[in-house]
């Protein structure tokens, strides 16, 4: 079975294409830019064959056409006809309550997506978008929509609740919902498999961190907790988000004179790593560099996202009474040697204890604590990609 996978952005598509016997890649890219000055095409095949271009688009049908135009094309496709696309799947960030799984897409399902525009305005527009771009080039395939939020719908009232009253989550649907749930559910059966343990069994923390970053107690596959809430904002201190923060914060920015818009891009965009280094960056590779030549407060915020990151793993590990390991991934940690390091300092209270060597190892599953730690931290690389690819086969193969 050949399956397409999509992420459509309000500004960009990006694909992958496999061949789910042996889990190839095919091809991959994006088309980015769409609806702005400049779009550009950037496409690539399993064989290395690497073009970008200008792409002359200025909607999702016209990227997906171009795409697909790529795919087929006798020099540097992988495929000789569009019928060979057999299923489709789609990231789709919000589900709100309604998905506890992925999902056949219909009319009705189409409906929920739009019904969480609300909740996801910046995310499941361009979603559905790219999921009625596809109805239309790929007639009578099927399309399944795969949710960020879906993986953590099994976590109890007592963690997705908020202590506001009751009515407000009624009638509002105000509680939290969590992101990074592909991935989540990715590194849960990498690390079942990498540990030797049934997922029935195993009692995980997952640490996904990126520029956007979330951590999920897991207990038997089943999220008990995760740090994002009902927006992607909460929890950890990111590049540019500032994670969790007292409400009343927001309450004095608004009475201070700014703006709900102010406010918005203020701990949106411009707090993290970001707002708090003041070097321009958010990358933890430049906050890091800064830190060792002193430059602005670049160390102060290496040392809040480590902070932040350690007590939502303490939390954790109480909460689900003990975990078998604690997995590391995302572009952070899956290539971020220092941060690796720091946090397994932290967690020396554990009897954890850092094997340099294995340290050293950037993108591939590895231990990075020693033999004799009794809690082992794991370095796990996420596919969210691969994730979608196979819940699709899973659905559409039914």
């Amino acid at each position: 079975m050949k399956v397409l996978v999509v992420n459509a952005g309000s500004s960009s598509l990006k694909f992958t294409m496999y061949r789910m016997t042996g889990e190839k890649v095919l091809a991959k890219g994006l088309v980015e830019r769409i609806g702005m000055d400049g779009p550009r095409l950037k496409f690539e095949t399993h064989e290395g064959n690497k073009i970008e271009l200008k792409a002359l688009v200025t909607n999702h049908d016209e990227a997906l056409a171009l795409i697909c135009k790529k795919l087929v094309d006798p020099e540097c496709g992988v495929i000789k006809s569009l019928s060979e696309v057999e299923a489709i799947g789609h990231r789709v960030v919000h589900g709100g309550e309604k998905f506890t799984e992925s999902v056949l897409v219909d009319g009705s399902v189409k409906d929920i997506i739009r019904e969480c525009f609300s909740l996801a305005p910046l995310h499941n527009p361009p979603n559905l978008g790219g999921i009625e771009a596809c109805e239309h080039t790929f007639v009578g395939t099927p399309n399944v929509a795969v949710f960020d939020t879906a993986f953590h719908q099994t976590m109890p009232a007592s963690s997705y609740l908020y202590a506001i009253p009751h009515e407000l989550y009624e009638k509002k649907g105000i509680r939290k919902y969590g992101f990074h749930g592909t991935s989540h559910k990715f590194v849960t059966q990498a690390m079942a498999e990498y540990l030797g343990k049934p997922v029935e069994k195993l009692k995980l923390i997952s640490c996904h961190l990126g520029n956007g970053g979330s951590v999920a107690a897991v207990d038997g596959g089943k999220v008990l907790d995760t740090t994002m809430g009902m927006t992607p904002l909460a929890g950890l201190v990111m590049g540019t988000r500032c994670g969790d923060i007292d409400p009343g914060v927001v309450i004095y920015m608004l009475q201070s004179g700014m703006s709900v818009k102010e406010v918005d891009e203020m701990l949106n965009k411009k707090s993290g790593l970001f707002g708090v280094a003041g070097i321009g960056s958010s990358d933890m590779r430049d906050m890091l560099e800064a830190a060792d030549e002193g430059l602005g407060h670049a160390k102060q915020a290496v040392d809040m996202f480590v902070h932040r990151l350690i007590s939502f793993i303490g939390a954790y590990y109480t909460a689900l009474g003990g975990v078998d390991a604690i997995a590391l991934t995302g572009g952070i940690g899956e290539n971020s040697i220092p941060i690796r390091a720091k946090t397994v300092a932290k967690l020396a209270v554990f009897g954890c204890k850092l094997d340099e060597k294995a340290n050293q190892k950037q993108g591939e599953a590895v231990t990075i604590t020693t033999p004799d730690s009794p809690l082992p931290i794991v370095v796990m690389p996420t596919d969210e990609e691969l994730m979608i690819a196979r819940e699709t086969k899973a659905l559409a193969g039914k």
